[in-house]
């Protein structure tokens, strides 16, 4: 072979072998996380050089692309956040797991957010309302402590029944419609402190969601709203503690790797002992106490590049006295205690496939037990209520991003309920008889799927479908009583796991966009809900003379449609988002109380008890401006709330089986928030709420009963409360941050209630005293008092800390 010849050959090959090395392709895959809150983060921007190729991240924060093998130069940034550079060797497959740190320095904590913008165009989801730790921090609360729950009242829709309240309502809905989970387990008393703040650790929240309108499907049990707490994930490779002192509460957390890139931990505490404050709040809490403490732990484990398991737990105690009430029943007691304890865990565990999808696991504990202690007057001795709910759950879900244009995910979902409704303990007293009430058990399971579908360029529509298969099960005491003396006539006994009663029920839900331009867009929703966990409660107070209860057969599981349409649009050169929703919503089975009911060791909960048909409707007109210097929103609702009974019996009947409005109807409500930044050191805050005053029920007589002027009550909530109105301020100092120093700490001043607003809690009848200014009722003896927890503002300092 000649020399030219083998030369040719030689050069061809080379050729050859070059070409096949440049065309073996391997997939570059991207995990974009938030460093502060552990959550994916959407639209993330991805930059790849020398092919000066990219894309942004789906809303798993994840990305994809395949590229020949090469070394490339990888930039990550996203508004609000540092740039992120990296080299990346690609000569295999891999993912590449990113964290970008917030901007400081440069924008404020909620520009850092400011992604959001958009969604309230795009995204065909309607009544969903999303606040972060950051924004919430901003919100002047009660005596300086940061809470989930009063930030929520802020935003449009969203109230609960006065200055102490268990819970929040949405939409006019009462209390226990509305699901509240903290890292997908519910949380049946969501309040510390009588109701003024929520029991939610305040370092370890990531960020709330709250859904209510067109509810994603796999979200059920409740027919008002779903209000979702994420607790942030312990992404960080170095040991950081931080926390705060202050008058209501001290609060201590830490995050640490415990195995670098492997096993994580994010843990935090929170106690207050804040009897010396009551006395502030008003003269009538003289002789009451109260302490409570909760605290978060979330451990993380990344076993593989595909899989992530964590487990959170979480507990929560409170402990309070009141001597508002001192007698329930025959029992003489010199004051009522509250011992709440709630404890909760979750399993969850994430399989990632390299063709963006998921697989979710979910193991949900949670467990309430309220106790309620009588200790009786000139005695040592104490008696004791308790009762309990027992909830465990399993979730399976999958999620797919088909494209830009299409996502899905779909699953499965069965829960448990074990409710103890009550056991009385007389402890050594022979007077009270001991009561133990019959336990009840209850299987839901379910199955759903959710499509979002990006139809045309300004077309985008969300539909759901969620099945739920009821079942309640023995043992169980089923009565029969007279339909016209409502005497009890038979009963019927269930064997344990004996099938009681069935019901199944279907959800279907619903959201359409269609954008009117790049900045305006409108919007419609529609969702049916089942609730088959019930609380049932006579006042709005968190004391608990409520009572749990799920469907069985003389209680119907609630059910509700929700309609809704609104307007939406952004003007881009202030960076304003205006927002205008309306919504009507019907539904059946409300629980309510009959006239003169009494939970209290009932056996027979039907007793006391009827099912009404609701209404509620309203317009919410929103402002939102989240950057500059000046930032904040105002909200105004217009809105009514009505429940109506159907029974055949005078005794039955509530207000006469006419409509009447709901304990949540507030007609008008308005909210503001402004937050001035002055620099990066001071940040000035301003809040004030205006709405109507609650509903509530006036006697329409009085009559005499051995020299005792009783009140008759034959309507209910035919009166309102004098109008509510509160203003807020804090003033946040920050330190500026040093590179050489690993402590930093900033201060917080509040001052609630600024002008001393006496806003009424409650109205109470009682024999006019001398000395003590009483509305005279009906020109009898009798005289109306009204009840108010804050008679003068309330000054708090709060020191918090970050070491690192």
């Amino acid at each position: 072979m000649s020399v030219k010849l083998q030369f040719l050959l030689t050069f061809f090959l080379c050729i050859c072998l070059t070409s096949l090395v440049r065309s073996q392709e391997y997939a570059l895959s991207f995990e974009v996380l938030a460093q502060a809150t552990g959550l994916p983060m959407d639209n993330a921007q991805i930059s790849i050089r020398p092919c000066n190729c990219g894309g942004v991240t789906n809303t798993s924060g994840r990305f994809s692309i395949t590229l020949p093998e090469n070394t490339y130069e990888v930039t990550v940034s996203f508004i609000g956040f540092k740039d992120y550079v990296q080299t990346v060797v690609l000569n295999e497959s891999q993912i590449v797991q990113i964290q970008l740190y917030e901007e400081e320095e440069k924008l404020s904590e909620v520009v850092v957010r400011a992604k959001r913008i958009l969604d309230n165009i795009e995204t065909p989801q309607m009544g969903a309302l999303k606040l972060t730790s950051q924004e919430l921090k901003k919100i002047p609360a009660a005596v300086g402590e940061f809470d989930v729950l009063r930030g929520m009242t802020l935003l449009a829709g969203v109230n609960n029944a006065g200055e102490i309240s268990n819970g929040i309502s949405v939409r006019g809905g009462s209390l226990d419609q509305n699901l509240v989970l903290y890292d997908y387990a519910p949380v049946f008393n969501p309040t510390h402190l009588f109701g003024l703040f929520s029991v939610f650790t305040p370092d370890a929240i990531s960020s709330v969601d709250l859904y209510r309108a067109n509810i994603p499907a796999r979200y059920g049990g409740r027919s008002t709203s779903v209000l979702d707490i994420k607790v942030k994930n312990p992404y960080t490779d170095k040991f950081k503690l931080s926390g705060g002192v202050g008058i209501v509460s001290s609060r201590l957390s830490l995050e640490t790797p415990i195995i670098k890139d492997k096993l994580l931990l994010n843990i935090g505490g929170r106690a207050g002992f804040t009897d010396f404050l009551l006395p502030l709040f008003s003269e009538r809490l003289e002789n009451t106490k109260a302490n409570f403490y909760d605290g978060t732990m979330k451990l993380l484990y990344l076993p593989t590049e595909n899989d992530q398991i964590s487990f959170t737990g979480f507990y929560s105690k409170d402990f309070y006295q009141l001597d508002l009430i001192t007698q329930i029943e025959n029992i003489n007691a010199s004051s009522n205690q509250y011992d709440f304890q709630t404890l909760n865990g979750t399993l969850n565990w994430i399989h990632t496939f390299g063709d963006e999808s998921n697989l979710r696991n979910i193991f949900i504990v949670s467990d309430y037990t309220p106790k309620t202690i009588f200790p009786e007057r000139d005695s040592d001795n104490e008696i004791e209520f308790e009762s309990k709910i027992n909830y465990l759950s399993f979730i399976s879900e999958y999620s797919k991003s088909v494209s830009d244009k299409l996502e899905y995910y779909g699953g499965v979902q069965a829960n448990r309920y074990n409710i103890d409704p009550g056991s009385l303990d007389p402890g050594a007293g022979n007077s009270i008889i001991p009561v133990t009430l019959e336990s009840e058990t209850s299987y839901e399971f379910a199955g759903f799927g959710n499509v979002n579908w990006n139809a045309t360029e300004d077309l985008t529509i969300s539909a759901g479908l969620r099945f739920n298969h009821f079942v309640f099960v023995g043992p169980y005491t089923q009565a029969t009583f007279d339909d016209n003396t409502g005497a009890l006539l038979d009963t019927q006994f269930f064997e344990k796991g004996a099938g009681v009663k069935t019901y199944n029920g279907l959800d279907p839900r619903l959201g359409i966009n269609y954008k009117l331009g790049k900045t305006m867009s409108l919007k419609a929703s529609y969702a049916r809900l089942n609730q088959y966990l019930q609380n049932i409660y006579n006042t709005t107070t968190p004391l608990p003379t409520s009572r749990w209860k799920t469907a069985d057969p003389n209680i119907e599981p609630q059910q509700s449609d929700s309609y809704g349409l609104g307007i939406y649009k952004n003007l881009e050169e202030s960076g304003i988002e205006i927002g205008l929703e309306g919504y009507y919503r019907k539904s059946k089975n409300n629980l309510t109380y009959k006239p003169g009911a009494d939970f209290f060791l009932e056996e027979f909960l039907e007793r006391d008890v009827v099912q009404a048909e609701g209404e509620a409707y309203g317009v919410e007109l929103s402002f939102k401006k989240p950057k500059g210097k000046f930032n904040g929103w105002f909200n105004y609702t217009w809105s009514r709330s009505f429940l109506r009974s159907f029974n055949e019996r005078l005794a039955d009947r509530v207000n006469n089986n006419q409509q009447f409005p709901s304990d949540f109807d507030r007609p008008h409500v308005f909210n503001g928030t402004i937050n001035f930044e002055g620099d990066k050191y001071n940040t000035w805050s301003f809040n004030f709420t205006a709405q109507s005053g609650r509903p509530y029920t006036v006697a329409n007589s009085v009559f005499a009963l051995e020299d005792i002027n009783v009140p008759i009550f034959l309507e209910r909530n035919n009166a309102r409360l004098r109008p509510y109105h509160r203003l807020d301020f804090s003033w946040k100092v920050k330190y500026g941050r040093n590179p050489n120093r690993r402590w930093v700490g900033d201060w917080t001043f509040t001052i609630y209630n600024v002008y001393s607003r006496r806003n009424p809690l409650n109205l109470y009848y009682a024999q006019r005293q001398d000395g003590v200014d009483a509305d005279v009722f009906l020109g009898s003896p009798l005289g109306t008092y009204e009840l108010s927890v804050l008679n003068s503002p309330l000054f708090a300092v709060t020191y918090n800390f970050v070491f690192d």
